[in-house]
């Protein structure tokens, strides 16, 4: 088991206990935003940075109304 932190910039969005590690470049759902893993850096034994971006939600301001 692994506790992984996901960052975006420098903010911490999630800390999970996990059994495998994440990789680089796969597609991730965080608190259900899609997003892509930037990097990731091991920190310790059992403990792994991951740099995240989420993608944005953009909705047109014609559907809004």
């Amino acid at each position: 088991m692994v506790n992984v932190n996901f960052y975006e910039k420098e903010e911490l969005i999630l800390s999970q206990l996990l059994k495998n590690v994440p990789e680089e470049g796969a597609g991730v759902k965080i608190k259900g935003r899609k997003g892509k893993i930037i990097g990731v850096e091991r920190t310790g034994r059992n403990s792994v940075n991951v740099q995240v971006e989420l993608i944005a939600k953009n909705a047109e301001d014609s559907k809004k109304r």
